[in-house]
């Protein structure tokens, strides 16, 4: 009897053994599988918030080059707030010379306007000298032209057509010899007659209202007379801000009349210069007007 009871508490003792050793093992197993599905889980998250980022970084990358308008397919659309020419202007020794260049160092392509490749006005501070120039390129980006300035200030403007860059003309300050003048607000006199005779050839300025912000037409007659062609047209006018910086060349509307048209974003007093071509000269006619 004593022997039967040893043998079932042994068989037992087996029997509870392995049940305790096979369902560690199972533990064991799902809790392995489990770790792997976290790993797994976590691994495939971190892949999934590392195409996401990278996604978005390229999302944000694409944004940024379209806002500023290089990359973005529309390399024609140029915005005209962003200078993309600058010029310098300088004279030694009767020698004006202009340096155009784009913002890499680089030569820009110019197109021809009025049959020239580059128009360069040139007024004294006072606004009293007038210059209508056209220098020609030299080498890459450099424009020279030989012309005797006076001993004075100036002030230059380069009127330029690059293809396909923003540009605007500016005043670029310009001092020959010693003496200087002053670059100020000019005391110009609102002229009470409109009529002027140069080299004996008179030309009247007539004009609708001066009004800001609205198309202003200006007739010139040049009783009569009409001038020779010059720069494939019948005549060009500037016009200058008493400041000397407001910069506006205003070309003509027809072919076969002396009509120009331009518009005034501000109220002041402004100068005209009209040029027009006679017996083989050109006659630059001066006139003040007032904008209100």
């Amino acid at each position: 009897m004593k022997q039967k009871n040893m043998l079932t508490w042994t068989i037992s003792a087996i029997v509870y053994l392995g049940l305790v050793i096979g369902g560690y093992s199972i533990y064991a197993s799902l809790n392995n599988n489990n770790n792997h599905l976290d790993a797994h889980a976590a691994k495939t998250k971190g892949n999934e918030e590392k195409e996401s980022n990278n996604e978005q970084a390229h999302t944000d990358n694409h944004t940024s080059k379209k806002s500023d308008g290089k990359d973005s397919g529309h390399s024609d659309h140029v915005a005209h707030s962003e200078i993309e020419v600058v010029t310098n202007v300088k004279y030694e020794e009767g020698i004006i010379t202009i340096d155009v260049k784009d913002k890499d160092q680089n030569s820009p392509n110019l197109q021809i306007s009025h049959e020239k490749i580059m128009h360069l006005i040139i007024v004294s501070a006072d606004l009293e000298d007038y210059y209508h120039l056209h220098p020609e390129e030299k080498e890459n980006g450099v424009y020279t032209l030989k012309f005797d300035l006076p001993e004075n200030s100036y002030k230059a403007f380069v009127d330029i057509k690059p293809k396909n860059l923003a540009y605007q003309v500016s005043p670029i300050e310009l001092h020959v010899g010693k003496g200087h003048g002053e670059h100020k607000e000019n005391p110009l006199k609102v002229d009470t007659n409109l009529t002027k005779t140069i080299n004996e050839k008179t030309v009247e300025l007539n004009t609708t209202e001066l009004g800001i912000n609205k198309d202003v037409t200006l007739s010139f007659d040049t009783k009569e007379i009409i001038p020779e062609p010059y720069l494939g047209a019948l005549g060009h006018v500037v016009i200058l801000d008493d400041k000397g910086e407001k910069f506006v060349h205003v070309h003509p509307t027809s072919e076969e009349k002396t009509l120009f048209e331009t518009k005034f974003d501000k109220p002041g007093i402004y100068k005209v210069w009209g040029e027009f071509k006679f017996d083989g000269k050109v006659n630059s006619y001066p006139f003040v007007i007032e904008v209100k």
